[in-house]
C-alpha cells in the first residue's frame, strides 16, 4: 500500500471534519465551476460535472451553493474565471511530486508553489520532469466492513482492475473513463463507494523508511495541499503505516 495514498485518504477525512472545513468546500466549489465551464453545466451529460458534484455532495457541500457554482461555469452568474494549472518537483528522497492546481492568477499560484516546496525542503521541476511517474486512474474507495472476495467478485463482473487494501478502506482502480459506469454496476450489486474520482496514481513507488525524512516529504506534502489553489497532491512515496500514524498523531 502506498503511504501517500493513505496520507490523501486521511487527509480527506480530517478535512470534512476539522477547521479546514471552509478550505475544503472552497475547492470543491472551484472543481464544480471549472468543470461547468469547460463541458456544460448538465450533470448528466458532462462526467466531469458529474465527479465534481458528487465530491461537493459527499463532502456536505450545500446544494444552493453547488448551483451557484454551475451557474457561474455556464455564465449565467458572474464569477472568476480559472485555469487548470500543473507544478511538478521533488520532495526530500527524491519523492516525485504532481500537483493539480486551479487558479486565477498564474503568478501568484506559482510563486505559492515555489515557496511551498523550497521551506519544506524540496524543490520545484520543470514541466514532464516527475510527470510521466504518474498515470490517470479511476479511483473508489469501499468500507471494510464489505467482505473482501465479494466485492472482488462484483468489482471484475462491472470492469474494474483490481481490487487493494487501502489500511481503512478498499480501493478499486478501474479506467478513468469508465468510473461513473463502473462505479454504478458496484453500487448495484450493493456494495456502496464512500469516494469515486479520477486520480494520479504513481507507476512505481519511491520507499522513504528513514522516519525524519518522511516526515519532511509529509510536511511537505501538507504544506502544499494548504494552498488554496492546490486541488491534488500526488507523490510517489512509500511510507510505513507507523511513520504515518506517528506523524497524524
Amino acid at each position: 500500500m502506498s503511504g501517500h495514498s493513505k496520507w490523501a485518504t486521511t487527509k480527506h477525512r480530517k478535512g470534512a471534519q476539522d477547521k479546514a472545513r471552509a478550505k475544503v468546500f472552497a475547492k470543491l466549489i472551484r472543481q464544480v465551476e471549472v468543470a461547468a465551464r469547460e463541458g456544460g453545466g448538465d450533470v448528466n451529460a458532462n462526467a466531469s460535472l458529474r465527479t465534481a458534484f458528487q465530491k461537493a455532495r459527499s463532502a456536505s457541500v450545500p446544494m444552493d451553493t453547488i448551483e451557484k457554482a454551475i451557474k457561474r461555469g455556464t455564465g449565467e452568474l458572474d464569477g472568476v474565471r480559472y485555469e487548470s494549472v500543473m507544478y511538478e518537483g521533488y520532495a526530500p528522497g527524491g519523492v516525485a511530486v504532481l500537483v493539480e492546481a486551479l487558479t486565477d492568477n498564474r503568478n501568484r499560484t506559482g510563486a505559492d508553489m515555489r515557496n511551498a516546496f523550497s521551506k519544506n525542503g524540496g524543490s520545484m521541476a520543470e514541466p514532464g520532469a516527475v510527470s510521466w511517474q504518474f498515470e490517470r486512474r479511476g479511483i473508489m474507495l469501499f468500507p471494510k466492513s464489505y467482505e473482501e472476495d465479494s466485492l472482488l467478485e462484483a468489482a471484475l463482473e462491472a470492469g474494474a482492475d483490481d481490487l487493494a487494501d487501502n489500511g481503512e478502506a478498499w480501493k478499486i482502480t478501474c479506467g478513468p473513463s469508465e468510473l461513473h459506469e463502473v462505479k454504478e454496476a458496484i453500487e448495484a450489486a450493493g456494495f456502496t463507494a464512500t469516494t469515486a474520482e479520477p486520480a494520479l496514481e504513481p507507476t512505481q513507488l519511491v520507499p522513504v523508511t528513514d522516519e525524519a525524512e518522511a516526515k519532511k516529504v509529509l510536511r511537505l506534502l501538507d504544506a502544499i495541499d494548504d494552498l488554496d489553489d492546490a486541488q491534488s497532491v500526488n507523490a510517489n512515496c512509500d511510507i510505513p503505516d507507523s511513520v504515518l500514524e506517528s506523524y497524524e498523531g
